[in-house]
C-alpha cells in the first residue's frame, strides 16, 4: 500500500517517542495500544502516557493468563492512575471450545491451538479494534523468525488496519535499559526465564541460548509460532 510505504519512509529515522507523539497528537486518527503487559508493551505504555494521559490502551484477557500478569496489570493501573480496557472472549465461544476439543485440546494439533487462539484472542481483538484507525504493538524484529522482515508500519489485512510497531528496531538491551531507567512495572515472570509471556498453558521458561520466543507454543515448529493476532 502506498500509504504504508510513505509512512515507513517518513519515520524510518524517527525514535519511538517521536512516532508516538505524532500520532497521539493527531486528532484525525483513533490510535490504540494492545498490551499483553510484557516488557515491550510496558515500555510503550510508559512512553504513551508521558505524551498523553488519555492514551488508549487495551488488553485481551483470555481467561488463562498467569497470575503474575494480573499482578502487573494492577500495578500498571495504580502507577499511572488509569484503567486499561479489558476485552474478554464470548462465554458461548468458550463453552463450545471446551465441548468440542476439551480443556487442553490445543496441545493435540495446530488446528486445535489456532481454534483456541481465535476464540480467546482474535475474536476479542476484532471487537477491540472496531473503531481504531492505527493499532500500536510491541513487536520487535529480533523476537522471532516470523518477525524479522517487519517494518515500523504494516498493513494488517485480517483486521483492515494500519499497524504501528514503534519498537521494531529496538534490541532487548534497549527495552530493559528503558524499563530500569523509568521504573516501569514488569511481569515477575521475566526474571524467572520468561522473555515472552502469553497464556499460562502455552508459555514456559526458556533455557540459556534458546530463541526468546521458544517458550511460546514450544511443542510446535518455529514457523508456526504466531497465534494469528499478527498477520500481514
Amino acid at each position: 500500500m502506498k500509504i504504508i510505504e510513505e509512512l515507513n519512509n517518513k519515520f524510518k529515522k524517527s525514535k519511538p517517542e517521536e512516532v508516538l507523539e505524532y500520532f497521539l497528537n493527531d486528532v484525525k486518527n483513533n490510535v490504540a495500544l494492545s498490551s499483553s503487559f510484557g516488557a515491550e508493551d510496558q515500555v510503550l505504555t510508559h512512553m504513551m502516557l508521558k505524551i498523553s494521559k488519555d492514551a488508549n490502551i487495551f488488553t485481551l484477557d483470555t481467561g488463562r493468563l498467569p497470575y503474575e500478569t494480573y499482578n502487573v496489570m494492577d500495578e500498571t493501573n495504580l502507577k499511572y492512575n488509569i484503567k486499561v480496557q479489558v476485552y474478554f472472549p464470548k462465554y458461548e465461544n468458550i463453552e463450545e471450545l471446551y465441548n468440542t476439543q476439551g480443556v487442553n485440546g490445543f496441545y493435540e494439533s495446530i488446528e486445535n491451538r489456532k481454534n483456541c487462539c481465535y476464540v480467546r484472542k482474535i475474536e476479542p481483538l476484532r471487537r477491540a479494534l472496531k473503531n481504531v484507525d492505527i493499532w500500536i504493538t510491541g513487536l520487535r524484529a529480533e523476537q522471532s523468525i516470523t518477525r524479522k522482515e517487519l517494518k515500523i508500519f504494516e498493513y494488517d489485512k485480517a483486521n483492515g488496519i494500519i499497524k504501528l510497531n514503534p519498537l521494531i528496531n529496538f534490541t532487548e538491551e534497549q527495552v530493559w535499559d528503558y524499563i530500569l531507567k523509568n521504573s516501569v512495572p514488569i511481569n515477575k515472570l521475566h526474571s524467572q526465564g520468561y522473555p515472552s509471556i502469553g497464556c499460562a498453558p502455552c508459555t514456559r521458561a526458556i533455557k540459556e541460548g534458546e530463541d526468546i520466543r521458544s517458550g511460546r507454543w514450544w511443542w510446535e515448529n518455529p514457523e508456526h509460532k504466531e497465534c494469528g493476532l499478527h498477520q500481514k
